[in-house]
């Protein structure tokens, strides 16, 4: 009976170290270590377009994440163009990038459309809120981070 526990001991404690050695070898290499700092200030933003007038009570149809640093990402169709655009123009003048193309021309209908750009650029927190009269408005903003 001893031996029997025994070798049912030594086993244990050789499947133990084989695991611990094998998350050692494929985890603590590719792990951050905490409390260390990125290189790059994060630029992250939720973008969405709202049906409605008021975002908190509208219906969302769409919404995309945007990461600009340290590389353009996400799951918005156009990462790349978009991170450009906030780079030239700025969070602060994000009406820039709403402002309708000036050779297009919509009806008047009242058919509201909000989009939203919630998140952090270059490491402060940024929240804009912009309501177009119809859609055909949001189509002709100048620029593509709200054309998701």
């Amino acid at each position: 009976m001893r031996s029997i526990t025994r070798s049912l001991g030594l086993a244990s404690g050789a499947m133990a170290l084989t695991a611990l050695t094998a998350l050692a070898g494929t985890g603590a290499a590719d792990a951050a270590p905490t409390g260390t700092q990125s290189l790059y200030a994060p630029s992250a933003l939720v973008v969405s377009v709202t049906a409605g007038q008021n975002a908190a009570a509208g219906t969302v149809l769409r919404a995309v994440t945007l990461v600009c640093a340290p590389r353009p990402g996400g799951t918005h169709p156009s990462p790349a163009a978009a991170c450009a655009e906030l780079k030239a123009t700025g969070p602060s003048s994000l009406d820039a990038l709403a402002a309708p193309r000036p050779d297009t021309a919509c009806t008047r209908e009242w058919n509201p459309m909000t989009v939203t750009a919630d998140g952090v650029w270059q490491g402060r927190r940024i929240s804009y809120t912009y309501t177009f009269g119809n859609p055909c408005g949001l189509r002709s903003s100048t620029g593509v981070l709200f054309g998701i």
